[in-house]
């Protein structure tokens, strides 16, 4: 495809006053196609980090220091179970979406509504009894992850109503990965802002019991989350319903089983899935390793990775933009274009990478100092902060390299990146740096560095040789 006929075409599809905004000051078309799919994926991540950012400074602003401290803490020993379990859904997402935007390009519209649905379908078959499970076993899976005693005491009924919202969420992000395929972001960043927005809303009411209503602490937190990702539920179904996107659904066209699809959403997804599995199996033991640090330290350190989320977005907007358009590129069998969107997407996110590990560096102590006013949390974390604030622009490059393999469906060579990056280096040289030097906190986040930057090189090694280009997707 030429270059004036992509930019025909992005300017015909894009809407709104930033769009036009990009257009004038964006003239080569290969970039102006990569921003106009990521500028809303990035501002849905962004503002979705800061919303949580928020949730969590209202809990460690709590007056009870001590409760603030363990509120926190919880918060961190509950979220890698509920990551673990949304690894399952986001792997059968990795293969919808990679097949969704194959067939986008292929003008096979008709088959992407029937992969939709056996997302949907397999994301609601694994996500109740994992919602089970965490129900029935909240304290023991705490306990598990290191929490003390007083965390997990507190922490328990926070988990069990998550477990709840994890229902919600889970097919939500079935249809979004669905809509990103096809390169519509705009819409799921919408009501993301929306949902969130009301969650912080919720979260300052029941946190703090305000207008009336009981001071919940960090349940309150909890029931805000849950009830948001109900209201996202509901609007993503009505939009689609509606018939404006061109991802074509209704509940009223009767469903066929495919075993065609179901087979190349496990080829595609199932490495991904197991990816997930791995990543989160290997801070499940980091995170076993900064817990025994304490529960001020172990604050800190979810205090850090809080604000390190934020870091993560540039490269999952850039990545995701990247997965659309070279598995639609594919889908055309344009391997040249697909290669020119892969480069120039990671080139991008590498120049923001830079000066987002700039701005940490920088604000470092400032940016921790909103979440707590104990010196000792606000020392450590500012410290590791300053840390992985210069590995950025290689975390960046990789999450951007890593998306544009999976939207080729080369999804086996991220899962072996991971499988060293994460579960060996990450947690070896955590648990050397920690309890052989005794470096504390500071020596677990010099483990993730090392993560990092091996993956950077494991993933970029991988695309140069090419294979991804000969992936097929029938």
């Amino acid at each position: 495809m030429k270059k004036t006929e992509i930019r025909n075409r992005v300017i015909r599809e894009s809407k709104g006053k930033f769009s036009v905004a990009v257009k004038k000051l964006v003239k080569d078309p290969i970039k102006l196609d990569i921003l106009t799919i990521a500028w809303p994926v990035l501002m849905e991540l962004v503002l979705s980090s800061v919303f949580g950012m928020i949730d969590m400074m209202m809990l460690g602003n709590i007056p009870n220091n001590t409760y603030a401290a363990a509120a926190v803490s919880s918060v961190g020993l509950t979220n890698q179970p509920l990551f673990l379990a949304l690894s399952v859904v986001q792997a059968l997402n990795v293969g919808g979406t990679a097949m969704i935007a194959r067939y986008y390009g292929a003008g096979e519209k008709k088959r992407m509504e029937n992969v939709l649905k056996h997302v949907m379908l397999f994301g609601l078959f694994f996500s109740i009894p994992i919602s089970a499970f965490g129900l029935l076993n909240a304290e023991n899976i705490m306990s598990f992850m290191g929490g003390e005693a007083h965390a997990i005491e507190i922490g328990a009924s926070y988990f069990r109503v998550i477990c709840i919202s994890y229902l919600f969420q889970s097919f939500n992000i079935s249809i979004t990965g669905a809509l990103r395929g096809i390169g519509q972001t705009q819409i799921p960043m919408r009501i993301n802002v929306l949902v969130n927005f009301l969650n912080v809303l919720g979260n300052a009411v029941l946190i703090y019991g305000l207008l009336g209503a009981p001071a919940l602490g960090v349940v309150g937190a909890a029931t805000s989350t849950a009830t948001a990702n109900l209201i996202a539920s509901v609007l993503l179904v009505r939009f689609l319903m509606k018939g404006n996107s061109e991802l074509p659904f209704s509940f009223k066209r009767k469903f066929k089983f495919d075993t065609g699809t179901l087979k190349n959403l496990v080829r595609i997804g199932m490495p991904s899935a197991i990816e997930q599995l791995i990543l989160r199996a290997g801070v499940i033991l980091f995170i076993q390793i900064v817990s025994s640090l304490g529960t001020v330290i172990f604050a800190a350190h979810q205090i850090g990775m809080n604000l390190l989320s934020l870091s993560f977005t540039t490269g999952q907007a850039f990545g995701i933009s990247s997965s659309s358009l070279v598995g639609r590129s594919l889908g055309k069998k344009d391997t040249q274009l697909a290669s020119e969107y892969a480069k120039k997407t990671s080139m991008m996110g590498a120049i923001t990478g830079i000066l987002v590990g700039t701005v940490l560096f920088i604000g470092s102590e400032f940016f921790v100092s909103l979440y707590s006013n104990d010196p000792q949390i606000i020392h450590n974390a500012s410290t590791a902060l300053k840390i992985i604030a210069v590995v950025q622009p290689f975390q960046t490059h990789q999450l951007i390299v890593a998306g544009s393999l999976r939207g080729a469906g080369d999804t086996m060579f991220p899962l072996i990146s991971t499988f060293v990056g994460v579960l060996i280096v990450r947690v070896i040289s955590a648990y050397f740096f920690v309890f052989v030097l005794n470096l504390g906190l500071v020596g677990a986040w010099m483990g993730i560095v090392l993560d990092q930057f091996l993956r950077w090189i494991l993933v970029g090694a991988r695309f140069k040789a090419g294979k991804w280009k000969s992936i097929v997707i029938h």
